[in-house]
């Protein structure tokens, strides 16, 4: 693992992104078409656990959406190339900052769309502080998980299947954790209640991204 290959390997994946347009592009256009389709069904949401309950849904699929793609638009010949030119853990580590970043400005645009359609009524007694950092962190957490999936389907050679069925299981403790703590923060909890569960959702990336760090080099290898 070297920092230099990190963020050269962290340019490329923006520029790549800059080069197709339509990637961030398609990930807004399905959270405000999904957001929406949840707007024309209830209206404006006053329940609380609903309210909250139907972002992290929206937001689990978006995740979904977005990340399938992360070890899928190469083909065999630009891997091998990228092979001989970084260490796996440094792509690895890359591709999971990257995502990871993404994810946290993807949760945060993805929480103000749902405010402005589905009302922002459940939030006026929340903790903002506590809730937004658990919106950034719960975001950011599935990252890391599907990046990780999104490489063991990969190279298992089924891309969405694959990566549906492994993802989901693995991604279910932490959406219940999010869940949990951001309906604490909405109820106007403090951190000696909620912060348990932030602390929980922490230890969560720690060990994910810690486990795509040991695996992945073997992965890359077959």
């Amino acid at each position: 693992m070297h920092p230099t290959e990190i963020a050269h390997l962290l340019k490329l994946e923006w520029q790549l992104d800059r080069r197709q347009k339509h990637a961030w592009g398609s990930m807004a256009l399905y959270v405000v078409s999904t957001i929406y389709v949840c707007y024309q069904g209830v209206r404006h949401l006053f329940d609380v656990p609903i309210w909250n309950a139907l972002f992290w849904i929206i937001l689990l699929f978006a995740a979904f959406n977005a990340l399938g793609r992360s070890f899928h638009r190469e083909n065999a010949g630009r891997q091998l190339y990228l092979y001989t030119l970084a260490s796996p853990r440094s792509v690895v580590l890359a591709r999971t900052i990257y995502n990871g970043i993404t994810m946290g400005v993807l949760s945060l645009l993805s929480l103000g769309a749902y405010a402005l359609f589905i009302g922002s009524s459940p939030m006026s007694d929340a903790r903002l502080d506590i809730f937004l950092l658990v919106v950034v962190v719960g975001g950011i957490g599935f990252a890391l998980v599907l990046t990780l999936i999104s490489a063991l389907a990969a190279r298992a050679g089924n891309g969405v299947g694959l990566m549906a069925i492994l993802g989901f299981p693995i991604v279910l403790p932490m959406l219940l954790s999010v869940m949990k703590a951001s309906k604490l923060a909405l109820d106007g909890m403090g951190w000696d209640v909620a912060g348990k569960y932030v602390v929980w959702l922490l230890l969560i990336d720690l060990i994910t991204v810690v486990l795509a760090w040991l695996l992945f080099p073997y992965l890359w290898r077959d």
